[in-house]
């Protein structure tokens, strides 16, 4: 499999490339990945890049953008964070990838048992970590209280991952808010800006469609 050139990048549609990550997810859950040859693909790429989607993660280990979309050198931006949220320097780095370098597709990955997540629910303090899981502690705090006999806390996994939704969701909220680059590309169906979540006990990923 030879990586995107100028040509084929430009033919790719905002859905079109949300179908590819599908289909990649779908040959990583069922072990065919694609044949590809990533020294070729390191050749290929010494004269320019031009990847499709742009993907938002988790610095988690196991959420490799890269794997779980069974995607190749030069196919991906891929910008990772502890609980996939955005500033500004990961929004100029969006900004950078749409406007200046082509992609089609903003994708916000959060996932399953996030472990900044859990730290926010517990209000957990370290260090510069304070900081960044204040990031997430709104999205905590617009998840609705569970019943008396649950907790607001990592102990509840189902609070947890509801937690991590709503994460997505207000981070997606936040990059058109806060990017007039972005929003008026998706504006003008340029690109597609989308949620998804994965499940790390499964390795699938369930996007936020509608």
């Amino acid at each position: 499999m030879k990586a995107h050139t100028k040509e084929t990048q430009a033919a790719i549609t905002p859905q079109t490339a949300l179908q590819m990550l599908k289909e990649g997810n779908q040959r990583f859950q069922h072990k065919r990945m694609a044949d590809r040859n990533l020294l070729d693909q390191v050749s290929d790429t010494k004269g320019g890049q031009y990847p499709f989607a742009t993907i938002l993660s988790c610095i988690d280990s196991r959420v490799s953008s890269e794997l779980i979309f069974d995607q190749g050198i030069g196919d991906i931006f891929s910008a990772r964070v502890a609980g996939n949220f955005v500033n500004e320097d990961i929004l100029g780095s969006m900004e950078f990838a749409c406007k200046l370098a082509g992609t089609k597709l903003v994708v916000v990955l959060g996932h399953t048992a996030c472990g900044a997540v859990k730290g926010a629910c517990d209000d957990a303090k370290l260090g510069n970590l304070t900081a960044l899981l204040s990031k997430i502690k709104p999205a905590v705090a617009a998840v609705a209280e569970p019943s008396a006999a649950e907790e607001r806390t990592s102990k509840n996994i189902d609070f947890v991952n509801e937690v991590a939704v709503k994460n997505v969701e207000m981070t997606i909220n936040n990059i058109r808010s806060q990017s007039e680059v972005l929003r008026e590309m998706e504006a003008n169906d340029e690109i597609k800006i989308i949620g998804g979540m994965y499940d790390i006990s499964d390795g699938s990923v369930k996007f936020f469609e509608g």
